[in-house]
């Protein structure tokens, strides 16, 4: 018997709930991770690194959330219709971290400055293909800062630079997460890290 659109989705849910309360690797609870960026800023090739998977192309073509990762496609950045933290906004309650990746080689950023402001989440930055020919890294460096990433990574998910210092770090124990009104406060005062 096959199941309605209605009854996938509810399934999916399900799962993903159940998944993601497990959020475990090697026995250790995982902060669960929500990624964002342009088109082939390498956020599923990023995963499969973390995951220790064969790294290969796969096309995102909406989003996915598994057991401590939640992908995203790079249109939803990309159009001129919507904003890029409006659709962080929208996912980022389902996550214990929100990740802005930027390419090093990508020639100009998309990113909105302040994304902070949209999200009640910790916002880190990731610099993707930091080995590249055409790497620029201190330029997407600064591109991830303005856009509030309070603690930046660079890695290359082809040669392994800098996965194991990002899969440390998403194994750190999940802090309190803060509150709307704790957040609001927060950004009132204009402090810039979100733990508490």
């Amino acid at each position: 018997m096959a199941l309605t659109p209605n009854e996938l989705n509810e399934l999916e849910y399900t799962q993903s709930k159940k998944t993601a309360q497990a959020g475990e690797i090697g026995g250790r609870h995982v902060r669960k991770l929500y990624l964002a960026g342009r088109s082939e800023a390498g956020k599923t090739t990023l995963i499969q690194a973390l995951k220790g998977d064969t790294v290969s192309y796969d096309k995102t073509q909406y989003v996915n959330s598994w057991d401590i990762f939640i992908d995203t496609p790079g249109e939803c950045y990309e159009s001129k219709f919507t904003k890029a933290s409006l659709a962080l906004a929208c996912f980022s309650f389902e996550s214990d971290l929100v990740g802005v990746l930027c390419g090093a080689d990508e020639p100009y950023s998309i990113l909105g400055w302040g994304l902070p402001t949209a999200i009640n989440r910790p916002l880190i930055g990731i610099v993707t293909k930091c080995d590249s020919p055409k790497a620029n890294i201190p330029m997407a460096r600064l591109w991830l800062e303005n856009a509030g990433a309070f603690k930046i990574f660079e890695v290359d998910s082809v040669t392994g630079r800098g996965i194991q210092e990002l899969r440390e770090y998403l194994m750190q124990p999940i802090e309190r997460t803060m509150s709307l009104e704790e957040a609001i406060a927060r950004q009132s005062e204009a402090l810039p890290e979100w733990t508490i």
